[in-house]
């Protein structure tokens, strides 16, 4: 799927590959199921099967963005 193409790589959506699709309709669709809580439910079946070891973490760039260095570092 699309959504994990541009999670692996880190690119912004208008580089999202021509065979994935309309970017417009790749990103709605990516959107809905976010608003549903799709992603949380995923994470949390992955989680409770123990197939992905607790350790395993995802960061969104947004967060890695929002940190600043604190002062006097």
């Amino acid at each position: 799927m699309a959504f994990f193409w541009i999670a692996r790589t880190g690119a912004p959506w208008r580089d999202l590959p021509q065979e994935s699709g309309k970017r417009s309709s790749v990103y709605r669709q990516f959107r809905r199921w976010t608003l549903a809580g799709l992603w949380e439910q995923i994470l949390e079946g992955l989680h409770e099967s123990r197939i992905v070891p607790d350790a395993m973490q995802m960061v969104g760039n947004t967060v890695v963005g929002a940190n600043h260095p604190l002062p006097g570092s």
